[in-house]
């Protein structure tokens, strides 16, 4: 089986101990490699199901938030309303359609671009990136978190990224309670798991984890993510126009 898996630190208690080969990327590559049918199942983009729903989705597991995520933000100085421009991080399709969905819901009007040109401009920063910028920046910029701007507009959680399985795959359901169990044994484990990470301080990692994302895709979860379809397709960016009996039949 060939598995892919975002790279960042969100990703480890899903990932944390999987026994088989692991090629980890950032989020757009794994989409554009899973489309291809280069790998079988990975930890991708939530957009990537609704820019295509072709595939199974793993029930119970997600990344997602119920209020500030941290580590999808807009760094910016000054009024956020006033930002003339905000400058996107392509890794992360989700990151960017749902800062697009945000901005028309409170009728905002930045330029969203690959470069800014604006010295006053916003700038989009996603995962690991967004940990260091702001370990490193601190109270220099303002942070306007996607995931606690969501919660006060929706009242859901947002789902940043799920386990898709390509539909030609033989065995999803079995990969799938694979999956479920690692995610239970690594929170249940939350703190020998904390305790192996080198890249980032502990206690941020323990706040981060428990705090700031959910892990799970249920109920709540799903409903959130069919808000966030309803609402992308009204922008044009999905095709998905019944999210939630679509998300329904995919799971596994």
């Amino acid at each position: 089986m060939r598995l892919g898996c975002v790279k960042y630190l969100n990703a480890r208690p899903l990932i944390h101990g999987w026994r088989g080969p692991v090629e980890f990327d950032h989020p757009a590559r794994l989409c554009e490699r899973l489309a291809r049918g280069d790998l079988d199942v990975a930890l991708v983009s939530s957009s990537e199901f609704l820019r295509n729903p072709i595939y199974k989705i793993v029930n119970d597991v997600a990344i997602g938030a119920a209020g500030p995520v941290y580590s999808v933000v807009v760094a910016h100085r000054g009024d956020f309303a006033a930002l003339p421009e905000i400058e996107l991080d392509p890794a992360s399709q989700s990151s960017v359609n749902l800062l697009r969905c945000l901005v028309a819901e409170l009728k905002l009007a930045p330029r969203l671009v690959a470069r800014a040109t604006d010295s006053h401009a916003g700038r989009l920063l996603i995962g690991d990136q967004a940990i260091r910028f702001r370990g490193e920046h601190g109270a220099e910029f303002e942070y306007w978190d996607l995931g606690e701007q969501w919660a006060r507009i929706v009242d859901l959680p947002f789902i940043f990224a799920l386990w898709l399985i390509r539909p030609e795959f033989p065995d999803a359901q079995s990969v799938a309670s694979e999956l479920r169990r690692l995610r239970d044994n690594n929170m249940t484990n939350l703190k020998e798991l904390i305790a192996g990470e080198n890249r980032f301080d502990r206690a941020f990692c323990r706040r981060y984890f428990t705090e700031h994302l959910r892990f799970g895709f249920g109920e709540r979860e799903q409903e959130g993510f069919a808000q966030f379809a309803r609402r992308c397709a009204g922008l044009e960016l999905s095709a998905l126009h019944d999210p939630r009996s679509a998300i329904r039949e995919c799971l596994v």
